[in-house]
Order: C-alpha cells, then structure tokens, then sequence
C-alpha cells in the first residue's frame, strides 16, 4: 500500500481549528485531508511552485465545499517564500518534497519561520523505491538526513508514523 494522506494527517493529530501549510501540495491530497482535519474554524494553506497545480487544487476544494482552503503560490527553496508571516502556523506537513529539491535547508528554515513554537511538522517522504514508481535510490533523502536536516533548525524530534510500505513519517516540534 502507498502513503494515505488521511491515515498520516490522522497520526499527526492536528486540532481542529489550526492552521496547517501543505509544503509542495501537488495534486492536493493532503490539502484535502487537512481541511477535514482542521474542520471549518481551521486553515489549510497549499502552497507549491506550480500555479496550474494550484488552480486544480482549488477548483477542487470549492468543489468539495471546503471554504478553509488558501492557495499561496510560493518559491520554497527561497527565503519567505511561502508569503506567510512568521510564527501564524500551528503545522507544516512536508510529504514527497525533500527528494525533489535541491536546496532543503531552505524547506526547514521556512518551516521553523512560519512555525509557532510548538508548532508539528510531518515530514513524508519515500523510503525505497519499486518498480518506476517513486524516486532513483540516489535521489531518495533518507529518513535520518530528514530528521537531522530539521534538528539542525531547533526542532525536537518527537516521533516516527506508519507511512505505509514505501514511505516514512517523521513528526518534529519547533521549541
């Protein structure tokens, strides 16, 4: 089985009312499972690189009746790059991102800006690869240079989730 969004929003137990980024939304899985999550008091903002990927994002929630969803198009290997003000996040979940870019200091320095202290953040990413699903093993970022990466900005590592078979999950508090 592959990554459930909902199973891994669920671990994280994010409160209702809170106010959560999707670092790199994507297709906005995850967008969807955080509106549920943080319910209709909440905020979910997607932010990615891709305003075509934006613009589905929310035409979908729309769709869906989830008046709690924010598109943020944002550069996040930049500094600020989300838009955000510092300290307005209660979370930041970060899945299937850290492979992908190339400056992943930037990822955890704009978390822990956005972040309020205390603030989770739930890191997704691929742990092996099958087939030609997922990334080349030599651009996998394996789970311990993820929870290093983010230690190295001030957070405390608080515990793994079940990411499911091919993924691992990892949950980080700003202090």
């Amino acid at each position: 089985m592959f990554s459930d969004p909902q199973k891994n929003i669920a671990q994280a137990r994010f409160a209702l009312g809170s106010a959560i980024a999707d670092f790199g939304a994507g297709s906005g899985h995850y967008v969807k499972a955080l509106s549920v999550a943080v319910g209709e008091k909440g905020t979910v903002f997607a932010v990615d690189v891709q305003k075509d990927l934006l613009t589905r994002i929310k035409k979908d929630s729309i769709h869906a009746k989830q008046k709690n969803v924010e598109i943020v198009w944002g550069d996040l290997e930049t500094p600020k790059g989300t838009k955000l003000r510092e300290g307005v996040l209660d979370g930041v979940v970060i899945s299937n991102l850290l492979f992908q870019v190339p400056k992943k200091e930037a990822i955890a320095e704009e978390a822990k800006r956005v972040l309020k202290t205390g603030g989770t953040v739930l890191i997704i990413d691929w742990a092996d690869s099958i087939s030609s699903i997922g990334p080349k093993k030599d651009l996998m970022f394996e789970k311990v240079k993820s929870q290093t990466l983010f230690e190295k900005q001030g957070f405390l590592f608080e515990r793994e989730i079940d990411a499911g078979n091919h993924h691992y999950g990892i949950i980080l508090r700003k202090v």
